[in-house]
């Protein structure tokens, strides 16, 4: 948690945290275009997918596409081990082509209307299932399917911030998340499947609600160094609040956010330091960012 929240993509070179920060970027795009009011299309889709893969081992001839091959999902047991791949997948989306373009735009159309008649919680379940069993993707299927959830729930209103991180929920129960969506397309039992994916949003929104309240109580603590402290700059409340948004900043973030020069914003950063609001982020000599360890303590408690 610790090396997430305190590396930038410039320093990158360990492909497993390529992987969460591509993610990191995907995310911040997609609130971006939700935040501008924009609507999201399979072509926008495509392009986060390519930002998913980008410089990591799953990186292929077709990323930043929807796939172009047939794919399969999962491997029955019963199956034979000499079957074809097709014969003995637990799963098979439908084949590449015109037809999958068209139903991965009319799902996103769909989740962007208004459905005054259906629980913006089922409707979103019912979009993620699609999305899953369309399998648009070579590879990140689930992660952008994950990332769908939020934007599902902006887009209805449910959520006035896209604050949920709805993944770690069901990568604890990977196979039973599997087994619910495989379920539906088998039995149709789309009653457990919304079952188990309420049961997640609860979970995952209840886990939210207290990390914000914990942030809270830290800010305001935060608040209170500064306040006993020999320091008098007014400013030093706004660069706590920076470091609450962004996790980790840099002398220029700071001169950009709070619109003073960047040795203003140093000289405020080192008084910080100095009281133990803000630390260095260890092995960075250039463009040395800064990250609040008191915000790290909540975020690693999850």
């Amino acid at each position: 948690m610790e090396r997430v929240l305190t590396t930038s993509s410039p320093d990158l070179q360990d492909a497993s945290m390529r992987e969460v920060l591509n993610y990191l970027d995907v995310a911040e795009r997609a609130f971006s275009l939700l935040e501008g009011g924009r609507s999201l299309t399979a072509s926008h889709l495509e392009d986060l997918q390519g930002v998913l893969m980008l410089g990591t081992r799953h990186a292929a001839d077709d990323s930043g596409r929807i796939r172009t091959v047939q794919v399969v999902v999962g491997r029955r047991a019963s199956a034979d081990p000499q079957a074809l791949p097709v014969a003995a997948a637990r799963f098979v989306p439908p084949p590449p082509g015109a037809d999958l373009r068209i139903r991965v735009d009319e799902l996103l159309t769909w989740m962007q209307a208004a459905h005054a008649d259906i629980d913006p919680v089922v409707a979103a379940a019912m979009s993620h299932y699609t999305f899953e069993a369309l399998h648009p993707f070579h590879d990140g299927n689930g992660r952008l399917g994950r990332l769908l959830i939020v934007l599902s729930l902006a887009w209805t209103g449910t959520l006035r911030e896209p604050t949920l991180s709805v993944s770690p929920w069901f990568e604890a129960r990977r196979q039973e998340y599997y087994d619910r969506l495989l379920a539906v397309s088998t039995e149709g039992d789309w009653s457990g499947w919304v079952r188990f994916f309420a049961d997640g949003l609860a979970a995952t929104a209840a886990q939210t609600e207290s990390r914000m309240m914990a942030l809270v109580v830290v800010r305001d603590h935060l608040r209170d160094l500064i306040r006993d402290s020999p320091l008098r700059s007014a400013r030093a409340y706004d660069v706590v609040d920076v470091a609450l948004a962004a996790t980790t900043v840099s002398v220029a973030d700071v001169s950009r956010e709070l619109g003073i020069t960047r040795s203003a914003a140093k000289k405020l950063i080192d008084n910080l330091v100095g009281i133990d609001v803000l630390a260095p982020v260890h092995g960075r000599n250039y463009n040395r960012h800064y990250y609040a360890p008191m915000v790290l303590d909540v975020l690693r408690r999850g």
